[in-house]
């Protein structure tokens, strides 16, 4: 019987590609199908309730319960019309993933019969067990009691599946006694204080601006690979990605799959996930090759950063249940393969108004370049006295193999400008600002010789953490798996301090006599001086820049348990109880459940490593010697003299070395994994596994690989990267 690898191959080879056909040539005539959006709602509710749940979606206003009935009323019609027979609270709780509990519209009667009913309670509030989430103690396991409550904000959307449809409705989670357990709630709490500080600065510039949103494009990475070989592979169906894997001679380094032709089979895939996420509303509209081979990207158009950050959950989902018609897996690890790129999630963040002003966007008129610099400094200003947050915020044991690794933006936080734009700073850093000059129409009271600033300014830099590309901040560094809620949530509240910060020093100096742009300019001066060792225009991937970093005072922290302690320390505290997005206890819940991810999932790798090495790689090893061994027998037996089976002995000797490295290695990693178990502490624990662990983990696979590349093609019993990578 052939091995399992070549079982994939050929099942690989023999695949065909499924025939996709979406509802419409044209993609507005099914864009949106299945969401309870405004129009729907209009068509559903009385006039009064429709008005009533807008208010509600736009100003946060209560509903009152008798609107929440005819809700409940007009989303239960609504999705039986549509065939579902099933409703759930959609959530995001701290486990990276989205939860769902689904109960049915059926309700038996009192004389036997059975009704569909949905009612508004029902709607509004659910109690999932919060016992069996992460919680970070805040919930005891005998503490069951959870609640689910619905996010008006979000639309309503319908699930289907060959097997039924099922009503969702996205909710915030929250335990017994009101603190957050999912990303959602701190999420909305920022985005509440971001619009409130945003709004009084804009009043500087223009009175009628009344809401602030802040807004978000989320591109995705991530790798395909057939079912038939990911499932040959031990360490990428347990962990995500590969342990171990010798590059193959032909990687990346053509550069010839970037933006490619897009192989059919996997057009035919995106063709049929785009389809389902359009219906689901998720506004697709981009999509192609990524650098690596069997890498792709696809992103959306710019939306609200609430929703964008739900569809994109949905979006992860989505492509992974849709990727099993097609025989694919969806690698969405930030490192699945070694030697070549990893995948992140690039967060394009800008904030726009009611009136439809882009504040990170140049103006056409002095005024309205004064405003998009007051947010834009701001913005870079808020970043750097953050830097560590923000780092914290992109910590995970995945991403750990990514930054830093000359295809991702390295642990240091900086922010790249564009010359032009960094131009203008130094131009207002170094020149006066006088009291004397009398109002100006220019508004650069003192500074004659600012440049017009133009829209799409800046070049792109790609080893950039943070990036300012022409009318919004790219934030580089989200992992391809992330939840996108946590660096956004730590964005948009330390810009929301940051405001009003700005906001306090502008008035205290007009309350002494400044003009109004003229304290605004003062301030925006002071903050480009103070903040100018943040940005960085060079090369972010080169040995210079951590040295120069370095003598900038910027922090370089390369891994994820010491990064995180930016989460508990006494300014981020501060931060996050005056903004009122986390209390002491929810922060410091959340660090404990994120040092606990990582020494787990650092826990797992281990386990896989030790059983491939011992089951697999070895026994492969030592059959491949054994025939060695039986040839130079033969060849002795037969009087054949030493020096002609020479290169057999060197092979037999270097693979003995190799298994007895591996062999020795492993054992000696089982026993500081089991040091590493019995510590209690989770941020210890974590250290542990990241210094005393993981440090076995490339030594090891070093010698796994080389022993591949000795054991012949035929008896090797895992899927190679370049059957992974390229056959397809």
């Amino acid at each position: 019987m052939s091995s399992l690898r070549f079982q994939a191959i050929n099942a690989v080879l023999s695949r065909t590609i499924p025939e996709v056909k979406p509802p419409s040539s044209k993609i507005s005539d099914f864009y949106g199908v299945n969401v309870f959006d405004k129009k729907k709602m209009k068509d559903f509710l009385s006039k009064e309730a429709f008005q009533s749940i807008s208010n509600s979606i736009e100003s946060g206003e209560s509903l009152h319960r008798e609107v929440s009935e005819q809700v409940a009323s007009a989303m239960k019609a609504w999705a039986m019309n549509k065939g579902a027979t099933h409703y759930t609270h959609w959530f995001q709780p701290l486990t990276g993933s989205t939860a769902e509990k689904h109960d049915s519209f059926f309700e038996p009667t009192l004389d036997g019969s059975a009704i569909e009913r949905f009612s508004g309670d029902a709607l509004v509030q659910q109690e999932p067990d919060a016992s069996s989430f992460p919680s970070g103690g805040i919930r005891n396991t005998f503490e069951a009691r959870g609640y689910t409550a619905w996010d008006p904000s979000s639309p309503a959307f319908i699930i289907e599946s060959a097997s039924g449809k099922t009503l969702c409705i996205p909710t915030v989670f929250v335990s017994y006694t009101g603190e957050a357990l999912d990303y959602k709630a701190p999420l909305l709490k920022a985005l509440s204080a971001l619009d409130k500080a945003s709004i009084d600065v804009c009043h500087y510039f223009d009175r009628s601006i009344e809401k602030v949103t802040a807004s978000l494009g989320i591109e995705q990475e991530y790798f395909l690979v057939d079912t038939a070989l990911f499932n040959a592979r031990q360490d990428l169906s347990m962990t995500g990605r590969t342990l171990f894997g010798h590059m193959s001679a032909k990687g990346q380094q053509l550069e010839d799959h970037y933006f490619g032709t897009i192989p059919e089979r996997v057009y035919a895939y995106m063709l049929d996930f785009e389809t389902e996420a359009l219906k689901l509303g998720i506004p697709l509209k981009t999509r192609h090759n990524e650098v690596a081979p069997s890498q792709f990207e696809c992103a959306p158009i710019y939306e609200e950063i609430n929703l964008a950050i739900d569809h994109n959950q949905l979006l992860m989902d989505l492509m992974d249940k849709v990727a099993k018609r097609h025989h694919f897996k969806v690698l969405l690890h930030e490192k699945p393969y070694a030697g070549i790129n990893g995948s992140g999630k690039h967060n394009n963040w800008s904030l726009i108004t009611n009136t439809g002003k882009n504040l990170l966007s140049p103006g056409k008129t002095p005024k309205n370049n004064l405003m998009f610099l007051t947010f834009f400094v701001n913005t870079v200003r808020a970043v750097y006295e953050h830097a560590d947050l923000m780092r914290a915020s992109i910590s995970s044991v995945n991403n750990d193999h990514r930054l830093g690794a000359n295809e991702a933006p390295p642990a240091i936080i900086s922010i790249f400008l564009g010359s032009q734009l960094n131009d203008v700073l130094d131009e207002i850093e170094t020149s006066r600002v006088t009291k004397k000059v009398k109002e100006d129409p220019n508004l650069w009271h003192g500074i004659p010789k600012v440049p017009s600033i133009l829209l799409d300014n800046t070049d792109r830099n790609r080893t950039s953490p943070f990036a300012f590309t022409g009318n919004k901040f790219e934030f580089r560094a989200v992992g391809s798996s992330a939840n996108s809620s946590a660096p956004m949530t730590i964005l948009n509240t330390i810009v929301a301090d940051q405001l009003v910060k700005f906001k306090t020093e502008v008035d205290k100096l007009i309350k002494k006599g400044d003009k109004k742009d003229l304290a605004i300019l003062t301030v925006i001066k002071k903050y480009i001086k103070e903040s100018k060792n943040i940005r960085f225009e060079g090369n972010g991937y080169s040995d210079e820049w951590e040295k120069e970093a370095a003598n900038r005072g910027l922090s370089n922290i390369k891994t994820t348990p010491k990064a995180l302690d930016a989460y508990i320390s006494e300014k981020a505290s501060e931060l996050f109880e005056k903004t009122g997005v986390f209390s002491k206890r929810e922060i410091h819940a959340r660090h404990d459940i994120l040092l606990e991810s990582f020494y787990k999932k650092l826990q797992i790798e281990a386990r896989v490593m030790g059983d491939m090495v011992n089951s697999i790689i070895i026994p492969a090893a030592i059959s491949y010697q054994s025939k060695l061994v039986e040839n130079v027998k033969g060849l002795k037996d037969i009087g054949f003299k030493p020096e002609t089976y020479k290169a057999q002995m060197e092979i037999i000797t270097k693979l003995s070395e190799h298994i007895n490295f591996i062999k020795t290695n492993v054992d000696e990693m089982v026993e500081e994994r089991k040091k590493a178990n019995v510590i209690e502490d989770s941020r210890e624990k974590s250290i542990a596994y990241d210094e005393n662990v993981k440090k076995y983990f490339d030594p090891i696979r070093y010698h796994v690989d080389k022993i591949e590349q000795m054991v012949d093609d035929s008896d090797w019993p895992l899927p190679k990267f370049r059957e992974l990578l390229f056959i397809m």
